[in-house]
């Protein structure tokens, strides 16, 4: 799944990513580590994976989008 980099938080490594629609979604440091990143800009495009289902639903690993 696509989304846009919303906020980060360095000190944390957590933060929140907009899904197309433009719901935020945060992010803990455990996914973020998951994607290998040092630093996550707002705006950039990232990938993210997610487990679970609607508000139940967690990122498991954010990483820049790729082609």
């Amino acid at each position: 799944m696509q989304a846009t980099a919303y906020t980060y938080d360095p000190e944390t490594r957590s933060g929140q990513v907009l899904l197309d629609d433009g719901t935020p979604v945060p992010f803990d440091a455990a996914a973020f580590d998951a994607g290998g990143l040092l630093l996550l800009r707002p705006g950039q495009r990232v990938r993210i994976e997610t487990e679970g289902e609607g508000d139940a639903a967690r990122i498991t690993l954010v990483t820049l989008q790729t082609l």
